[in-house]
């Protein structure tokens, strides 16, 4: 080990291919190799599988951004890292967090379907991959620091809208926390320590989604909206979908002669069908008038598909100019909606398909209001 250990050391080395090796323990080497007199040269470690007899390597890089006198302790840092990481059935495949991400789409594609794996695929284009040297990063070496700056620049990050929500945050967090936990579960990292803490949800976050606006409100926030966005809020007054689905819809998928619309695969699953009333079925008839059955059914001033970029900073400017609550999102409409069918009476099971959710979830958030239908009834009951 005396050869590699200090600068004076290695300075005295002869160029060659094959690594210098010092044995740290049992089957376990660290290597430095120098290629050219007067090279800086790089570090590698070795480790021999007892199961099979082959030697495994590992590249640990130059450590160029150290004092000389400093990269033979960061060297054997990271080799011993590397060995434990193996101790514990780690893989020996280099993985990235881009290549994580990459992981999880595709495992999200092949179980849930191309809706889902293209919006953690969005989520992690604008969050993840958009950051080279975050996203290149060995998810082994991952820290806590790494993934402490990485939120917070998630946080900071400016949108049209202003300030970014919580509930926001979330689900890029969640998202991103899915791809990393996906690596750990199939043994290519050993360790959850480095996102664990630092990925864990804002509590309470979804609770801006329980603002209320009335039929008055809604009106009024239609009024001052944009044209478009109008039409787009309208259709959630109308229909209470996630903003996603609505973006989504085409006009193939509504049947003009049945009145019926067919929602596309969203977050609830597969595709579902929705029977509507005359008013409601005159509106969605008018927006798909000459239209491709490819074409949207709703769009932005630009003739293209609504995205929450778009739909986000235009309801911020209506809601401002109609004087509504400073917290109401576009997911207030879908709120408000399900809860006026609550109010009405309509059951769990229809207001959890119309809505594309479950009925635990129906319940779950709005099993209050069902309660006090039921009281009433058996008020009814009384003789």
């Amino acid at each position: 080990m005396t050869t590699i250990t200090n600068v004076s050391q290695r300075a005295k080395l002869k160029p060659r291919r094959e690594p210098y090796w010092a044995k740290l323990a049992k089957g376990c080497y660290i290597g430095f190799r120098k290629m050219a007199a007067g090279a800086d040269g790089t570090w590698l470690a070795r480790s021999l599988d007892e199961g099979t007899g082959k030697q495994q390597y590992k590249a640990l890089g130059a450590f160029d951004d150290r004092p000389h006198h400093e990269r033979f302790d960061a060297a054997n840092k990271a080799a011993r890292e590397w060995f434990e990481h193996l101790g514990k059935g780690g893989s020996t495949a280099t993985l990235t967090v881009a290549m994580a991400c990459s992981k999880y789409v595709n495992l999200l594609r092949d179980t849930k379907g191309d809706a889902a794996a293209d919006d953690a695929q969005g989520r992690f284009r604008r969050h993840v991959l958009s950051d080279k040297k975050f996203a290149g990063m060995e998810v082994t070496k991952l820290a806590p620091a790494h993934v402490e700056a990485w939120r917070k620049s998630l946080r900071d990050k400016p949108t049209r809208a202003g300030k970014r929500s919580t509930s926001a945050i979330n689900r890029d967090m969640n998202t991103f926390r899915a791809a990393l936990n996906l690596a750990y579960k199939d043994g290519l990292v050993t360790s959850n320590f480095a996102w664990r803490s630092k990925l864990a949800p804002h509590k309470n976050a979804d609770k801006r989604r329980d603002i209320y606006l009335d039929l008055t409100q809604r009106r009024r926030l239609i009024e001052a909206a944009s044209p478009h966005m109008g039409d787009f809020l309208r259709g959630m007054s109308l229909v209470p979908l996630r903003p996603g689905a609505l973006a989504k819809l085409t006009a193939g998928l509504f049947d003009k002669r049945l009145g019926v619309l067919t929602i596309g695969q969203d977050k609830a699953g597969g595709d579902r069908k929705i029977s509507l009333p005359d008013v409601t079925a005159k509106f969605f008839a008018k927006h798909c008038k000459g239209k491709l059955p490819a074409a949207p059914i709703f769009t932005n001033s630009a003739g293209r598909p609504w995205a929450r970029d778009t739909w986000g900073y235009q309801f911020a400017e209506a809601a401002k100019r109609a004087g509504m609550p400073v917290k109401a999102t576009t997911y207030s409409i879908r709120h408000s909606t399900i809860t006026d069918l609550i109010h009405a009476g309509v059951d769990s099971l229809t207001v959890a398909q119309l809505s594309g959710t479950s009925v635990a979830m129906i319940e779950k958030h709005y099993g209050h209001l069902t309660q006090s239908h039921a009281r009433t009834a058996l008020a009814a009951l009384v003789l």
